[in-house]
């Protein structure tokens, strides 16, 4: 395409092919209603005409709840809200509630033994280290080694004595009815691309209601007030069990909001989930647990009491989106989607090509899809007298073309209009007798033959100097190499019979190694060594058809002028491309694809320029784009 300013001013479209067939119809409008069908379930089944925006929320918390335990050395002791949640445990979006304890009471600032499992045993005070700690030891040592029960001896360290001794927390839990107490969540959110706020505790929500309700999945679903053993129990644990170690729950809030008009829904919806690991086996610190102490003054001395805790922690976690309608967004989906309309193109084109729709494929194929032939490559079209269709080979500069493997075969196609016009044709050609098989002379019948015309005719090239065995194309005429001039075609004209030596068509001795049929001439060029026959045989020019379809006069001049009636028909030259042309169609017709160029074999040329003769004697060859 030349570079310019009018081609601005250009459109540019493709060309369509189609097919008629009631079964290629029907595939294609199913394919299309399934694909349809599809993009509008998910159209609606994932909402994809809305825009969507991320929640922003924030939680708050409050714990109710009292519980009585028994405490070893402390007695009966009543745990509150105050007792319950530790401070250093309650963090963003989370709250602790403690449901055991390992208590050590009456520690003061002092020197004792350290116990074993955090420190080491020693014999002597050269086992111990002065000022050393781990992160392990309960204290600094001291540099001294004392007993600490009858059997062993441990180094002594500075700390607040006695020491914490015991490790694994109580069986059972010793405030296991913390399973009673519930939660108030309170949880607000915003959509900001839509200015939308949202809370959990709903508008027609009232005191009344909040002060009696407790959540539950089936009755109360929306209901901010959580019983902390319902919550345990809907994770699928067991609360006593979790209860002497910890662990960690999630209480998921989760808001898939609609807010067009007429679908407007915006609620929270609750599930819950363990998040630790629960197996004591599987984790070398399992639950959850931290130390916390009460300080206190005795006889002026500071005392304190310290308690490792154990307990729950709940993690509130709040996701969630909202969409409403936009048209942009609808305007997107449909257009992505238009895409999948291709699937039916694809699939129809698949089903043409496999041996389903064998009785299309070849007429859709070459209406479809165009052969650009490449600069590099010569495709030449070759057809043999004893095979039924014609082949396609590429031009081979080791091999003749008599020899070449074919790329493709094409069968041949009947044009019965032609057939009708050529029977007319040979039927007015006076004098022009068809002579009968093995030499023997008969009158002439009406000849039965294909014809070639338009495109055929065009492409026979004007004789002149060349090279010998001129091959002809067709769409553009070219002659072929000089040939033999045969006795048995050297009279072939209108009103003459042609006597049986001509049709008996003896082999001559001295023929290449190339020809089957004995009456070719010999070719320098590979692609001009072609016969008219693949095995052994009879020679195709020996047909009685052959004089009076491709050599009688009266026949290319009444074709010629059908043609082109003004032409002046003065030359050897004009009957001679005439007569190319003539064979071109008889033999391949609309066989050969565009870029392949029909070859016509050397004993056929032979016997063409033999009635045809350049007055010279020179032929252009064969001239191959």
């Amino acid at each position: 395409m030349s570079c310019g300013l009018l081609n601005l001013c250009e459109y540019e479209t493709h060309k369509l092919v189609k097919i008629k067939s009631v079964r290629l119809g029907s595939l294609k409008w199913m394919s299309n209603g399934i694909i349809l069908m599809f993009i509008c379930m998910m159209l609606f089944w994932n909402k994809e005409y809305q825009a969507y925006d991320l929640v922003v929320s924030s939680v708050t918390t409050k714990v109710k709840g009292v519980a009585q335990a028994v405490l070893p050395g402390f007695g009966d002791v009543v745990w509150d809200v105050v007792d319950h949640s530790g401070p250093s445990q309650q963090g963003k979006n989370s709250f602790f509630v403690v449901t055991n304890v390992i208590s050590t009471k009456q520690q003061k600032q002092g020197k004792c033994a350290e116990t074993p499992q955090g420190g080491r045993l020693c014999r002597s005070d050269k086992d111990c280290e002065r000022g050393y700690w781990d992160q392990h030891s309960h204290g600094v040592q001291t540099g001294v080694c004392v007993r600490f029960d009858v059997t062993r001896k441990t180094c002594e360290v500075f700390a607040w004595c006695p020491v914490e001794n015991r490790k694994q927390p109580p069986r059972p839990a010793l405030l296991a009815s913390a399973e009673n107490f519930t939660v108030l969540i309170k949880n607000n959110i915003r959509f900001p691309a839509f200015n939308y706020i949202r809370r959990n505790i709903l508008p027609e929500m009232t005191d009344t209601y909040l002060k009696r309700c407790v959540f539950n999945r089936r009755t109360d679903p929306y209901c901010p007030i959580f019983r902390l053993g319902d919550i345990v129990t809907a994770a699928n644990e067991n609360f006593t069990e979790m209860a002497v170690e910890g662990g960690v729950i999630g209480l998921q809030i989760n808001w898939d909001c609609d807010l067009n008009r007429l679908f407007h829904s915006c609620l929270p919806m609750y599930s819950f989930r363990r998040l630790d690991e629960k197996e004591s086996n599987r984790t070398l610190y399992p639950g959850l647990n931290f130390r916390f102490a009460r300080y206190y003054t005795e006889n002026g001395s500071e005392h304190r009491t310290l308690y490792k805790a154990f307990g729950i922690r709940f993690d509130v976690m709040v996701f969630g989106k909202a969409g409403k309608f936009s048209i942009i967004q609808l305007v997107i989906y449909i257009g992505s989607t238009l895409s999948y309309y291709a699937l039916t193109t694809v699939f129809l084109d698949w089903l043409i090509g496999t041996k389903c729709c064998s009785r299309e494929a070849r007429l859709y194929s070459d209406r479809k899809f165009e052969s650009i032939q490449d600069g590099q490559e010569c495709l030449l079209g070759v057809s043999f007298v004893d095979e039924d269709k014609v082949r396609v080979v590429r031009r081979s500069k080791k091999k003749s073309l008599q020899h070449v493997k074919p790329m493709s075969f094409h069968e041949r196609k009947d044009d019965a209009a032609v057939f009708k016009a050529m029977m007319c044709v040979l039927h007015t050609a006076e004098g022009a007798a068809m002579p009968a098989q093995n030499g023997a002379s008969k009158p002439k019948p009406k000849a039965q033959a294909g014809t070639g015309h338009g495109g055929s005719a065009a492409r026979v090239a004007d004789g002149g100097e060349g090279h010998e065995g001129r091959v002809v194309a067709r769409g553009e005429g070219r002659d072929v190499g000089q040939g033999r001039e045969e006795s048995h075609a050297a009279d072939v004209g209108e009103g003459r019979e042609e006597s049986p030596v001509l049709l008996e068509m003896q082999e001559q001795g001295g023929c290449p190694s190339w020809c089957q049929c004995g009456f070719c001439a010999p070719a320098g060029r590979r692609e001009e060594q072609l016969c008219c026959r693949r095995e052994r045989g009879r020679c195709l020019s020996s047909s009685p058809l052959f004089p009076s379809l491709v050599l009688s006069r009266s026949t290319l001049e009444t074709l010629l002028l059908y043609r082109n009636p003004l032409a002046e028909l003065r030359e050897e030259a004009h009957l001679r491309r005439g007569a190319y042309a003539q064979y071109i169609s008889w033999r391949f017709g609309d066989a050969v694809p565009l870029d392949a160029t029909p070859v016509i074999p050397s004993c056929c040329v032979s016997r063409i320029r033999a009635a045809f003769p350049s007055p010279e004697g020179q032929y252009s060859g064969l001239r191959l784009t």
